[in-house]
């Protein structure tokens, strides 16, 4: 696997907010409103605009109740829900996200393909672990702020994967940052997770979208900017990972995590 590139050195951090950004991001959008993609569906752009596809399949792991699905919701502009279920089966959504590339200025329309099974449903059926890992380019490890236990469990995660699939981008969230004064994970425990592992590290919050003037719909542009910093380094990992492979860039040799 290829060493994780400084963050903003491969897509331009900000970019959606400029106005050529938000031209793009008007093809995920209408009215305000996320639109929702099935998996055969894609953005419909404006005649002129040419524009190249990269789509990535992304398995989503972690502990139970740690707020995979809620995750999923968010990036894709969906309501989370209020109440904890367990994802019975598998669950796939589509996320698009235009992004710019810093080194030739194009714009590249990223198709995200989330996984997410529960963690009943995996170990019941033998055949759902495999389904979710088959040609996956990405792994999304979650653990919770208000759970020392699911954080305690990424290490083992992470070495299991790194075994089946080494050359599969492996990047780590954590969920429920918003109650980081009830946290459970303290920022020493963090920064020495990072020492060792090299790994791309986010937070995201687990608090209610923010909604237009009718009180009820969710605000998509505000959903875009909260969660524009997982979208920009998933981009960023995985077209870096892509031009390594192409052998258009060089990949220097990856330490082992102590």
């Amino acid at each position: 696997m290829a060493r994780p590139p400084v963050p903003g050195s491969v897509v331009v951090p900000n970019w959606h907010e400029s106005a050529e950004g938000k031209e793009y991001l008007a093809c995920i959008l209408r009215k305000n409103r996320r639109r929702v993609f099935g998996l055969l569906e894609r953005p419909v752009l404006p005649p002129p605009v040419s524009i190249d596809t990269a789509s990535y399949k992304i398995f989503v792991s972690g502990k139970s109740g740690v707020g995979k699905t809620a995750l999923v919701a968010k990036l894709a502009g969906l309501e989370v829900p209020v109440v904890h279920h367990e994802t019975t089966g598998i669950q796939t959504t589509v996320v698009f996200w235009p992004a710019k590339l810093q080194a030739s200025g194009r714009v590249i329309m990223f198709r995200f393909e989330f996984w997410d099974c529960g963690e009943s449903a995996l170990k019941k059926f033998d055949h759902m672990l495999p389904a979710c890992m088959e040609n996956t380019d990405a792994f999304l490890f979650l653990f919770s702020f208000t759970d020392r236990a699911s954080f305690e469990d990424l290490p083992g995660q992470l070495a299991r994967i790194a075994g089946e699939a080494p050359g599969v981008i492996r990047m780590v969230i954590g969920s429920k940052f918003d109650q980081y004064m009830h946290t459970d994970v303290p920022e020493r425990d963090l920064t020495a997770f990072r020492q060792a592992w090299e790994l791309p590290l986010l937070r995201v919050k687990s608090v209610p979208g923010r909604r237009l003037a009718d009180g009820r719909t969710l605000d998509g542009r505000a959903g875009l900017a909260d969660v524009a910093h997982i979208l920009n380094g998933l981009a960023e990992q995985l077209w870096h990972q892509d031009q390594v492979a192409a052998g258009l860039l060089p990949n220097p040799p990856e330490s082992a995590p102590e």
